[in-house]
């Protein structure tokens, strides 16, 4: 059998991808508890990495505009830390490549594309069919490298993921009440309309009568949430609200926004990187998703217990317009879920 020393993950990509991968962590970690785990990831990323109680080190990954020059700087940082194996959840030639130059002698990963090139231990897993969610995909690769080590694979921790001091939210949440004169029996809701660029979403005058609908049947206050380029957005649908709410702009902690997220009960978004921040949390969540095939609501489901969560998938036309959706339909169903001590108001 082998007994891994240091073990690089890599996911070096976008935010919801990231926090898909704490389900992999978590059981990397609970079948190896003596290994040190190091995660590749981009620098947006690594402050929450460093949250991640799963993650012993984190490793910034540096692109350079020169391929070989990047491949060879990789290849350096990697080299120097001596792993005894690799785990590609994200699979690309330049991390591949790079893990091949450095001698990382087990390297797991994805048969995809020219990076399995380099992979000596794959895994078919064709994501691109989307049969499963991508949390099971990164767990299906940890699970790999355990039955290659001779082991039974222990059973995968479940929702929450992520988790903060309560004594903290607790206050955090009682100056968010006082502030904005807000009672303390509200229900406080997220609205986030902004997309990171990565998927359609819902548009602005759909959001505001889901917003407004849910308003006029339960005790509730907004907060529209604006990362970097999204302020815009945010401030074109509070003009659209008739009811109690406030922006929120985000300027780069997110670890800060985390906090923030969790001491809200519903989160209302797209198919985004903060959506899947709420369900690591176990926040209630209600996600819009595309048709596409590879960005389905099975695909990209959220972490969050299975009765905590609720998906939409938007109808658009061929050039990608979206459609009229019976929003009072939907807020029915998001009142019933997330309200799940009453119904909704006749």
């Amino acid at each position: 059998m082998n007994t891994p020393k240091k073990i690089l993950v890599i996911r070096n990509d976008k935010l919801g991808d990231f926090m898909l991968a704490w389900p992999a962590f978590s059981l990397l970690k609970k079948q190896y508890p003596d290994a040190e785990i190091t995660a590749l990831v981009p620098e947006y990323t690594a402050p929450l990495a460093k949250r991640c109680e799963w993650i012993d080190k984190v490793l910034i990954d540096e692109k350079e505009k020169s391929f070989i020059k990047d491949v060879l700087s990789l290849t350096k940082k990697i080299k120097t830390n001596h792993y005894d194996a690799s785990i590609s959840l994200f699979s690309e030639a330049r991390t591949a490549a790079s893990l091949w130059l450095a001698g990382v002698k087990i390297r797991i990963g994805p048969a995809t594309k020219l990076a399995q090139i380099f992979i000596n231990k794959k895994l078919k897993q064709k994501r691109s069919q989307s049969k499963k969610p991508e949390y099971e995909y990164n767990l299906d690769l940890i699970k790999h490298y355990v039955k290659l080590n001779n082991q039974v694979p222990r059973i995968p921790q479940n929702a929450p993921f992520m988790t903060f001091n309560t004594a903290e939210t607790q206050l955090i949440k009682k100056n968010l009440l006082n502030e904005n004169s807000i009672g303390e029996n509200v229900k406080l809701i997220i609205l986030h309309p902004g997309t990171g660029g990565s998927a359609i979403n819902l548009p602005l005058k759909n959001y505001a009568e889901l917003a407004n609908c849910i308003a006029e049947h339960k005790n509730v206050y907004f907060i529209i949430t604006a990362g970097p380029n999204e302020l815009t957005n945010a401030k074109n649908l509070s003009k659209l609200l008739n009811t109690a709410h406030h922006i929120h702009y985000s300027e780069g902690n997110i670890i800060e926004f985390c906090k923030l997220i969790s001491i809200t009960d519903i989160f209302i978004s797209g198919s985004t990187g903060p959506l899947h921040i709420a369900a690591a949390l176990n926040i209630y969540t209600a996600a819009f998703y595309p048709t596409k095939k590879s960005a389905t609501s099975l695909r990209w489901q959220t972490l969050n217990e299975s009765n905590k969560r609720l998906a939409f998938t938007l109808n658009s036309n061929i050039n990608g317009k979206i459609l009229d959706m019976d929003m009072k339909a939907i807020c029915e169903r998001i009142c019933n879920t997330c309200f799940s001590d009453e119904n909704i108001s006749s």
